[in-house]
């Protein structure tokens, strides 16, 4: 289920600052970043890139029902660059980041899930993070990655297909 996305200030009526919004929205953001990478680091990367080209546009944003389509398809928009330019802007450094913090789900399904959806075409990978990890329906999958509602339903059956053959998530009688 999706964290609960600010909308306007019932009090102010106004939209979520900046921070507001990352502060609500980031961990479910990078949570999406890193399903559609498959990697921890080009996840936080993407987030960061994605909400940098948000932050400089934010006050152009009129509608608050906007702000999490504006962000989304921002994000999307910069997967697909970097994909497309094989881009690789990781520098070697010195000092070690933080770990993240430990997931509680089973570390071997997760690692699976992973394997699963990086066999994936980016396009059905895309749309079955769309759907099933972010909750949004085939309408607003469609409108985040600017394609057809039939396109969404063939993408997710094509995608549901090659996962259940891939044998990776197969149901264990535990």
């Amino acid at each position: 289920m999706r964290d609960a996305v600010p909308v306007l200030d019932e009090t102010t009526g106004r939209l979520p600052s900046f921070d507001e919004y990352v502060a609500a929205r980031g961990r479910a953001l990078w949570r999406s970043a890193w399903l559609l990478t498959g990697d921890r680091h080009r996840a936080e990367d993407l987030v960061q890139t994605a909400l940098l080209k948000c932050w400089r546009r934010w006050d152009r944003i009129a509608d608050a029902e906007a702000v999490e389509a504006y962000v989304r398809r921002t994000m999307l928009t910069t997967y697909t660059d970097w994909w497309r330019r094989r881009w690789n802007g990781e520098l070697p450094t010195s000092e070690l980041p933080e770990p993240a913090p430990a997931e509680s789900t089973d570390p071997g399904l997760r690692q699976d899930v992973l394997a699963a959806l990086a066999r994936l075409p980016r396009g059905q990978r895309a749309v079955v993070v769309l759907r099933y990890f972010d909750d949004l329906t085939e309408a607003q999958t469609a409108a985040a990655l600017g394609i057809g509602v039939g396109t969404v339903k063939s993408q997710t059956s094509r995608a549901l297909r090659s996962l259940r053959a891939s044998g990776l998530l197969e149901e264990s009688d535990d």
